[in-house]
């Protein structure tokens, strides 16, 4: 009966020491290399949730790759919210800084994309509340890029950037000749 309790101590504490390793190793996996989100709402279809409400799509972030900050015009990211800091939100990037930028009804029709920030945009426009609403971003909001579409398996598939037609900056030399 001793043994017994004794294995069973010994169990207990390698389960307990192997829960205290793994909590850390896990926390850090996911705080600097990447996780899953659900993307609800309708502000990314057709792209995202092209089905709308009955079927969510999940996306894989990768943190790592935004570390420095650095993403690209096109790349789908999540950040926070800047009216709601409690809430993340994911959006494409359309431009960034220096970029000039053709709103879609924000309070300028054209606006110069300050330096630390970015414009970014839901890709079903009126449905989103993006930087037509609150204006250029700025970089240290950014959480994440999408990378992957994980669920449902029907549309896995690795996320590329790309632009929507008529969105991204102004060709400068264009809009001055």
């Amino acid at each position: 009966m001793a043994q017994q309790a004794t294995a069973g101590r010994r169990y207990l504490q390698a389960f307990v020491s192997g829960f205290f390793v793994a909590v850390p190793v896990t926390v850090t996996v996911l705080d600097r290399l990447a996780y899953v989100a659900r993307v609800e709402g309708a502000s990314m279809q057709p792209f995202l949730n092209p089905e709308g409400r009955l079927d969510c799509d999940v996306v894989l972030l990768n943190r790592w790759s935004v570390r420095n900050y650095e993403v690209q015009r096109g790349d789908i990211v999540s950040l926070m919210s800047p009216k709601n800091p409690q809430q993340k939100i994911i959006k494409r990037v359309i431009g960034l800084e220096g970029d000039f930028i053709r709103t879609l009804g924000y309070k300028n029709r054209y606006v110069r994309v300050p330096d630390g920030h970015f414009w970014i945009e839901g890709d079903h426009h009126g449905h989103s509340l993006d930087s037509n609403s609150f204006g250029p971003v700025a970089v240290g909001l950014l959480h994440g890029r999408a990378s992957h579409i994980i669920w449902p398996p029907n549309r896995w598939q690795r996320i590329k950037p790309s632009l929507p037609a008529n969105r991204g900056p102004l060709d400068t030399e264009e809009e001055e000749g």
